[in-house]
């Protein structure tokens, strides 16, 4: 069985009017999972529409009731992984134990240069993720107080008071680094995520992880193996353009290429990125199946296409759920 979920990149516009459409569609039909993107809108504008990640996943936590829910990623170079924990502990429990914390190193440089954060170089990025992952579990999965002391990071016998759901919530960590980044999902996640890798490369990726879960005293079970990419369904040509109609504004050059021609462009950037009829669809899902990937997180750029959410719901879902 493969999971299929949605991630929503909420700097691309999104308002609130189209988030309280999507969360109950969403929920109602079937999918697994909804996960929300944490960046800060750079356009400059102030006009433009970028939906904060925690109050939206509030909304999202106390409107549904089966979905799960989770930050897709929260990059802790300007999330303090503290605050972090406690919001994510909250999430948790008021959603009923469905909360999922992502997080992330952070790379968008505009997004930290506009608001003065500190991004730094890929060896400081890397230092301080390890440092608030073992202060964001140190607070999550111990009882007794925590203590550290850290280059970027400090905690004195610090504990989270409030309910606690003592399910998690589960920490995802994303990316595919073999030095810095899949050591730390060996020691820290409960489920990985892999973006911008084919079938192929996912599994080669999941068997690297598998030897360092052994070295590091897991069970390669112990982690869920999970992909995030744009998937576009369609059943015909007019519908496929429908689905990806909003890539067009990244470049201006495609204003008259055929949709197709602009899938095509992408792959060699985006090598999971998945497109065609239902069917096509359905045969591209199982060779990541086959691969090992347990949920496949469907990036969702067109926020009020209802429609081909449903079309995924009622002719790719069941073929993956049987």
């Amino acid at each position: 069985m493969l999971e299929i979920s949605i991630s929503v990149e909420g700097q691309l516009g999104l308002q609130w009017a189209q988030w309280k459409r999507l969360v109950p569609a969403i929920e109602q039909l079937g999918f697994a999972s909804l996960f929300l993107s944490d960046h800060f809108d750079t356009s400059g504008s102030a006009d433009a529409n970028a939906l904060e990640m925690i109050l939206a996943l509030t909304y999202l936590a106390d409107h549904t009731n089966r979905l799960r829910i989770g930050s897709m990623v929260a990059p802790l170079s300007f999330r303090d992984p503290i605050m972090l924990t406690r919001q994510a502990a909250a999430l948790n429990n008021l959603s009923g134990g469905r909360m999922i914390l992502g997080v992330g190193a952070g790379w968008v440089e505009d997004e930290h240069t506009m608001f003065g954060y500190h991004l730094g170089s890929l060896t400081t990025r890397m230092d301080r993720f390890a440092e608030g992952l073992a202060v964001i579990t140190g607070l999550l999965r111990h009882d007794e107080p925590l203590t550290y002391a850290g280059q970027f990071y400090h905690v004195q016998n610090g504990v989270l008071a409030g309910p606690r759901q003592p399910s998690g919530p589960p920490i995802l960590i994303g990316g595919t680094g073999r030095k810095r980044t899949l050591p730390l999902v060996a020691r820290y996640a409960d489920i990985w995520n892999a973006t911008q890798l084919n079938a192929v490369e996912f599994r080669e990726h999941s068997q690297f992880l598998d030897r360092l879960l052994v070295a590091a005293g897991r069970a390669p079970a112990s982690l869920k193996r999970t992909l995030t990419a744009p998937v576009f369904v369609g059943r015909d040509e007019a519908e496929l353009e429908q689905r990806g109609s909003w890539l067009r504004s990244f470049d201006p050059d495609w204003a008259d290429t055929p949709i197709t021609s602009i899938f095509e462009t992408l792959r060699p950037r985006i090598k999971s990125l998945t497109w065609g009829t239902p069917a096509e669809v359905v045969q591209q899902f199982h060779q990541y199946a086959e691969a090992g990937v347990e949920e496949f997180i469907i990036q969702w750029g067109a926020f009020d296409d209802l429609e081909g959410l449903k079309l995924l719901a009622e002719q790719v879902l069941p073929h993956m759920t049987a």
